[in-house]
C-alpha cells in the first residue's frame, strides 16, 4: 500500500498551481491546523463540510460501563469520549467505484 503524506500534497499543488513551494507548504499546513483546531475544539459533536470531496465529522461515543480487558477478564469502565470519521462527497465516491480491473489495465494500480 502507498502512503502519501504531507509533503506529497504540497508537491502535487505546486505541479498543478505553479505556485511557489514556500507559498504552497505555508497554506497546506495551515489549512490542515485550521481543521485541526476546529475538530479538537469545545464543541462536542461538529461537521466540516467541503463540496465535492466530504465531511469530516466528530463524533460523541457512548460510555461502555461493562467493557471487559481481555488480558486479564477484568470489567471496566470506558467513558464516552469523542471520535472522528470522514464521509466522501459524491464526487470521490464515484470516482472510487471504478472496478479494480479497468485500473489494472489502465496500468494505475
Amino acid at each position: 500500500m502507498k502512503t502519501y503524506i504531507k509533503k506529497d500534497v504540497v508537491e502535487r499543488v505546486i505541479e498543478k498551481s505553479g505556485e511557489k513551494p514556500e507559498v504552497v507548504a505555508r497554506v497546506t499546513n495551515e489549512i490542515f491546523n485550521s481543521l485541526r483546531e476546529i475538530m479538537t475544539g469545545d464543541d462536542i459533536e461538529l461537521r466540516i463540510e467541503i463540496r465535492d470531496f466530504g465531511v469530516f465529522e466528530v463524533k460523541k461515543t457512548k460510555p461502555k460501563p461493562k467493557a471487559r480487558n481481555p488480558k486479564t477478564n477484568d470489567i471496566i469502565y470506558v467513558p464516552a469520549r469523542r471520535k472522528t470519521h470522514f464521509k466522501p462527497g459524491k464526487l470521490l465516491k464515484l470516482a472510487l467505484k471504478v472496478p479494480i480491473e479497468e485500473l489494472e489495465g489502465e496500468g494505475v494500480v
